[in-house]
């Protein structure tokens, strides 16, 4: 199976695609979202976002990677942990997942790398956010066995 966690920055992935783990607005953040912004050109990123903006929680965009070395960035909202219960928490962490990977496929990927979804300040908690990502990827690649998927932990 074609899926491997790394411990990376995800910004100096070689890869078709990077997922950003952003807010229903696509507005620039901080953590993650904030330096995929800065890497790729805070100012190209942000109107290239608000083309696709909004998505709901658990849906996908995608835009160009810009000065990336990724050709993409689908840009994805997970869900606030405190905002519903956890197994609704649970579905929409999934559905981010699966929604980038189906993104990933419509536009033709090879490869995509993932942060960990939700676990920052969203407050998923980071074991149970691990155990979504790791069996969403996996049922995915039940179905798709050409596409190498990472899941890139960088502190």
């Amino acid at each position: 199976m074609p899926f491997s966690i790394v411990r990376q920055d995800i910004t100096t992935m070689k890869v078709d695609a990077i997922v950003n783990a952003a807010n229903t607005e696509l507005a620039m953040g901080g953590g993650v979202c904030g330096a995929i912004f800065r890497a790729a050109g805070a100012s190209r990123m942000q109107e290239a976002c608000r083309r696709a903006a909004p998505i709901k929680t658990g849906e996908a965009a995608i835009t160009p990677g810009f000065a990336l070395p990724a050709k993409y960035v689908i840009h994805t909202a997970g869900p606030v942990y405190s905002r519903q219960s956890a197994a609704e928490s649970e579905r929409l962490l999934r559905s981010a997942y699966t929604a980038s990977l189906q993104l990933a496929r419509k536009s033709k990927c090879a490869s995509i790398a993932f942060p960990l979804i939700s676990s920052g300040i969203y407050g998923y908690p980071r074991k149970e956010a691990l155990e979504v990502a790791v069996s969403a990827i996996q049922d995915f690649l039940g179905q798709e066995d050409d596409m190498d998927v990472y899941l890139a932990l960088f502190d």
